[in-house]
């Protein structure tokens, strides 16, 4: 592919080589070094994580599972981020004992003054209250599409920058404790970034940020979510251009119902945060979410790379 494109683009230029002075061909040779080589998103690798994460069980606060996936996450990062810091903090659990949860930060060209931040939540719900079966409601779920989904996406993106370090710095955050709460009961959810944003690192000042949630569906559709547009119309903006740009099809005009997510505490302290998330999973009559079919199966490859491809894209591009 990239072949491809640079004979599209040298053909021209030999051409009318003849016709233009060396002073223009060497600004023109210039212009070609300088564009920023776009890494290709694999989501065949990306789907390899998010396997990953669900082999470790369900990972909600105090089970196996999550201390067992945090462990692999910090280990995994490690190899591709210039710093990984671990941000624990607690929270008190309805049965009124003390749950640990833990925000992981990765940064890539910590000391880049232009930044975006991309994050994902994590954690898994410990309760299926949306499950068909009444007798399951109070199962955990695997969430493969809800919370490992966003991570794998982001992982893969790790991995290509630290092989292509683009121009500009990147924060990667996989936030812990976002679907703690009953329902209804708001207090109780996005307590990763609730407490990422009430103490944010020395300095901290993304241009804006990006949340990645519930993106591995198999009928994937990214609508516009309404509090990105009222908080980052600008972000929304930037992201669906690229979409277009790529011909990524699954980032649609349509305008869905506003979400309750990650996004908004950081817009809440200043951090123009846009939601991409594919609510209706796998669509408007049929629901897997916060349900024990919230399984690998009802995920694909295919659609975190739709997401993936775009993200890579924006971040290199920001970097021309």
């Amino acid at each position: 592919m990239i072949r491809a494109l640079l004979f599209l683009v040298l053909t021209p230029l030999c051409l009318s080589c003849t016709n233009e002075s060396p002073k223009k061909d060497a600004r023109s040779a210039e212009t070609l070094k300088a564009a920023p080589v776009i890494p290709v998103f694999d989501g065949k690798k990306a789907f390899g994580f998010l396997q990953a994460q669900t082999d470790f069980g369900p990972r909600d606060a105090g089970s196996q599972g999550h201390e067992s996936c945090l462990r692999y996450l910090q280990l995994q990062m490690k190899e591709y981020a210039d710093t990984v810091k671990l941000q624990p903090f607690t929270a008190r659990g309805y049965d009124g004992n003390q749950l640990h949860f833990t925000n992981i930060i990765s940064s890539f060209k910590p000391s880049a003054p232009t930044r975006i931040l991309l994050l994902a939540h994590w954690d898994t719900r410990p309760r299926a209250d949306q499950d068909p079966d009444p007798a399951k409601r109070n199962q955990p779920i695997l969430g493969a599409n809800d919370g490992a989904s966003g991570v794998a996406v982001l992982m893969e993106v790790a991995r290509h920058l630290r092989s292509h370090p683009p121009a500009i710095g990147v924060d990667i955050l996989f936030d812990d404790g976002e679907d703690y709460g009953k329902e209804g009961d708001t207090r109780n959810y996005l307590l990763g970034t609730k407490y990422f944003s009430k103490n944010l690192p020395p300095g901290f000042n993304p241009s804006f940020g990006i949340l990645l949630d519930m993106v591995g569906d198999r009928q994937l559709e990214i609508q516009k979510e309404p509090y990105s547009v009222q908080y980052a119309a600008d972000v929304v903006d930037l992201v669906w251009s690229a979409a277009t740009d790529l011909n990524v099809y699954q980032f649609t005009s349509a305008v869905q119902r506003a979400v309750l997510d990650d996004h908004l505490p950081l817009n809440e302290v200043g951090i123009k945060t846009i939601d991409l998330i594919d609510f209706n999973y796998p669509d408007a009559s049929n629901r897997y979410w916060h349900t024990t079919n919230d399984t690998p199966d009802k995920c694909s490859p295919e659609s975190l790379e739709a997401v993936g491809k775009v993200l890579i894209y924006v971040i290199y591009r920001k970097s021309s």
